[in-house]
């Protein structure tokens, strides 16, 4: 029975020789303080390195929270601003309606026969009779003098005119 090899992959190579290892030697007591003192003092840098790091995402996040929070502010303004717009202009078209229905019963009322009738009743006029009217002639006359005519006494001189008013000449 012959076996074949159905894949596609390369065998994987078994290195010709292994690396040494560094033959670890004992350490005093001392080295060994030492060593310890130095990973507490790299895992306390590291610590604070994380807390630094944590502070600033916590501050941005608040400077973001802000901002938000100010922005929803005003847009809420913005909308209390636009409810009074509206508010006062549909205020207004009640009154403009109102105004248009006032002025259409004013004239209605104005009608020319029920203003003398109640001109009879209250006041107790009466309508005038052709013996009540008198007829005047006024003469066709122009009473309006041209500008030409006023240019020549524009010669006289204020202070003059004025000298002869106080004098009575």
């Amino acid at each position: 029975m012959t076996r074949y090899q159905y894949e596609t992959s390369p065998r994987k190579l078994e290195p010709e020789f292994l690396p040494r290892k560094k033959v670890k030697r004992d350490l005093t007591k001392e080295e060994i303080k030492e060593n310890i003192k130095k990973q507490a003092k790299e895992k306390a840098k590291q610590k604070k390195a994380q807390v630094a790091i944590k502070k600033k995402v916590v501050v941005c996040i608040a400077i973001v929270f802000g901002m938000l929070l100010v922005i929803s502010y005003r847009n809420s303004l913005i909308t209390e601003s636009f409810n009074k717009v509206k508010d006062l202009k549909s205020d207004l078209a009640v009154l403009q309606k109102e105004n248009q229905q006032t002025e259409v019963s004013i004239e209605s009322n104005l009608n020319l026969n029920k203003i003398e009738q109640e001109a009879q009743k209250k006041l107790g006029m009466q309508t005038l009779t052709n013996e009540q009217k008198i007829y005047i002639n006024l003469p066709k006359k122009d009473y309006v003098e041209s500008a030409v005519q006023n240019t020549g006494k524009t010669d006289t001189n204020w202070f003059q005119e004025l000298l002869n008013k106080i004098t009575g000449k």
